[in-house]
């Protein structure tokens, strides 16, 4: 029995939610611990394809309680929306646990989101315009609105009107914006507190119950590290902190408590929006690797540029978290590729670095320095074990191991639940 938590290596897109998939069909109690619907984890199973955004991917196990926990932003329409949708594909929703402590994203904060990035103008940031970062704002500056508030619509009126009169001031007097009218919000948000009134609870006697019994508790994380606020590339990162720590943070668990942290690494690099890529590719592979990978984003869309495997980053996210464990996904995407790069150093103002400056400026002037390995030239998709892969596909991840320090547990060869390489028992 273990706490285990998962949590993206680079800037998200890893294939965690195939990892939390695997992992929740043990777990007994799975958290989303932060992150809002900007996220999304595919999942195939035997019911079919999914695109999840807020609901926990341990929703597919009947006998596991999911959680949105405290560090969780929700846009109440998205949820129901997601759950209903989940519902009509036999998928029962009945067991899901919001926490009252997580923050709703509002109305305004979808609008502020969009003002906020055209002002921006050259220096966009490509935010998803889904409202995160102004919802996150408003919870890091105390005017936020919590799930936990529509179960007193009386006082949940009083807060609104607060935060409307606040907002309306900014929208018309900084943007030239249409104010927002309480009447048609509030009568919104109490359809939705009707229907979600059943699945808001004190979660954190919930997790603790867990915890103390032994249970197998699966911590889902969202984005991937060089994401985060204070280790990401900065401002070209999300509004919360998608590390172990954060996992931590956002479920209501100490760190102390966590028995496996597994970093989630794609066999290449994958970035959407603005910033700094050091190992992008412009040129016929890297469209090879988004069209093999299907490489678009689960939430908006967008296609993700794509690049070789950026050690240098890599180990960033293992120092920063503390991986214990590593899971390596799509290396299937690579099986016909001729010849595989790895980054393994920055080349920067003629100086070779093994680290990843803060400034995002001085990573969008580093050169990769790569090692060249050789490619496979077959299908990996039917390997169920180590010894089933070719000896070039073994060599590119004992390079990987090599850099990382960290033991290589899961290696994903497709998208199936089944497509997966299991080397140990990860809640022992």
């Amino acid at each position: 029995m273990a706490i285990v938590g998962v949590v993206g290596g680079q800037w998200g897109d890893e294939g965690k939610g195939k990892v939390i998939d695997l992992l929740a069909q043990r777990a007994e109690l799975v958290i989303r611990s932060h992150g809002g619907n900007n996220a999304g984890h595919t999942v195939v199973n035997e019911q079919g394809k999914f695109a999840l955004h807020l609901v926990p991917a341990g929703i597919f196990n009947a006998a596991t309680t999911c959680i949105i926990g405290p560090g969780v932003v929700l846009d109440p329409a998205i949820l129901l929306e997601e759950m209903d949708g989940l519902n009509r594909r036999g998928v029962d929703t009945s067991g899901l646990m919001i926490s009252s402590r997580a923050h709703m994203v509002m109305p305004y904060h979808l609008l502020l989101d969009r003002l906020q990035e055209e002002g921006r103008g050259a220096g966009r940031i490509g935010t998803t315009g889904r409202g995160i970062g102004p919802a996150y704002a408003d919870k890091t500056s105390r005017d936020g609105l919590r799930v936990g508030e529509l179960l007193d619509l009386e006082s949940f009126k009083v807060r609104l009107e607060q935060a409307l009169a606040q907002k309306n001031r900014l929208l018309e007097k900084v943007y030239g914006a249409e104010p927002f009218q309480l009447e048609p919000m509030l009568a919104d948000f109490a359809g939705y507190a009707a229907r979600l009134r059943p699945f808001i609870k004190e979660t954190e006697p919930v997790v603790f119950d867990a915890v103390r019994r032994g249970k197998n508790v699966l911590l889902e994380g969202a984005h991937g590290t060089l994401l985060d606020t204070d280790h990401g590339t900065y401002p070209y990162v999300t509004s919360s902190s998608p590390t172990v720590a954060g996992l931590c943070l956002g479920a209501g668990i100490g760190p102390t408590r966590v028995d496996t942290a597994i970093g989630v690494f794609k066999a290449y690099s994958t970035r959407v929006g603005g910033g700094p890529m050091s190992t992008e590719l412009n040129d016929s592979v890297g469209e090879h690797l988004r069209e093999r990978g299907a490489e678009f984003g689960t939430t908006t869309g967008r296609p993700r540029r794509c690049g070789w495997f950026d050690g240098v980053a890599a180990r960033h996210s293992v120092m920063v978290n503390g991986f214990n464990s590593l899971a390596v996904t799509k290396l299937d995407v690579l099986d016909d590729v001729p010849e595989l790069k790895i980054c393994v150093a920055y080349r920067l103002n003629g100086e070779e670095i093994d680290f990843v400056p803060a400034d995002a400026r001085q990573i969008d002037r580093c050169e990769p320095v790569y090692e060249t390995l050789p490619g496979w030239n077959c299908s990996l998709s039917s390997a169920r074990d180590l010894g089933d892969l070719p000896p070039a596909a073994i060599r590119y991840l004992d390079r990987l191991n090599e850099l990382l320090e960290v033991e290589i547990d899961v290696v994903g060869v497709g998208a199936a639940r089944d497509a997966v390489i299991c080397r140990r028992d990860l809640y022992r």
